[in-house]
């Protein structure tokens, strides 16, 4: 690279444009609170666009320094052996094949993965977990993971932190997180560990075993990385593991 500071490659969304004035056309979008916090973090963010060609997702593997695996709409239960319930929200096949692709083979070269939301529950399924297709498929009460808030980037539950693990590092035993969920982790994928939960027992962050490297996160850093500087520590690990 000619340039000091490692490319991070961003997966994208995909989605058909409702109100504009080519309503019905295909569209590839990435929120900019991820790219805005990859460059704080001192990296090069590159959108990475959903492909089903094998040869490209090998190429984009190689070329970038680390990944950022975004959030976005729910994982289709097919690819962890379910059927689809009656709370299973909107699905992106597509992306989903995507992503567990391009995750696997930036996995395989031993680069960083920070993975957030969706991007965790991806990462968790790629390896043979599954996930609660929605949280009232879970026998207890659970607290509110659908936050409600104005601003995005609000506090609304705590999570508490393993203390052998990465996310203890930044955070101590406990940090305050924001909230837009429904699904969550059920089984945890083999060669993984839960390193975070909330209070209600849901999983929010998990960590490839002997790998640092290799994190996720049910809640969005993103939204918080401007006012909370320990949530931008997140980024700026990716970026110093893609160093």
């Amino acid at each position: 690279m000619s340039s000091n500071k490692p490319i991070i490659g961003v997966s994208a969304d995909i989605g058909v444009e409702e109100e504009s004035k080519f309503p019905g056309h295909r569209q590839t979008f990435v929120y900019e609170d991820y790219v805005k916090s990859v460059e704080s973090a001192g990296g090069i963010p590159i959108v990475l666009p959903v492909t089903t060609d094998e040869e490209i997702v090998k190429q984009l593997a190689e070329e970038i320094d680390g990944l950022l695996l975004t959030g976005g709409v729910d994982v289709n239960p097919l690819e962890y052996g379910e059927e689809p319930l009656e709370q299973q929200g909107g699905i992106s096949p597509e992306r989903d094949k995507f992503e567990i692709a391009l995750l696997k083979a930036v996995i395989d070269l031993k680069k960083p993965v920070f993975a957030i939301c969706r991007g965790l529950q991806i990462m968790n399924i790629a390896y043979g977990g599954t996930l609660y297709q929605d949280l009232t498929y879970i026998s207890k009460k659970t607290l509110k993971h659908q936050q409600g808030s104005v601003n995005l980037g609000d506090e609304t539950h705590s999570v508490f932190v393993e203390k052998d693990s990465y996310l203890h590092d930044i955070f101590g035993e406990k940090v305050m997180t924001n909230s837009f969920h429904h699904q969550a982790v059920k089984e945890v994928a083999k060669g993984f560990k839960v390193t975070a939960w909330s209070k209600d027992d849901i999983v929010e962050g998990i960590e490839k075993e002997g790998d640092c490297s290799v994190v996720g996160v049910q809640w969005h850093p993103e939204r918080m990385a401007d006012e909370h500087e320990h949530m931008l520590k997140l980024f700026k690990h990716l970026v110093k593991e893609a160093s």
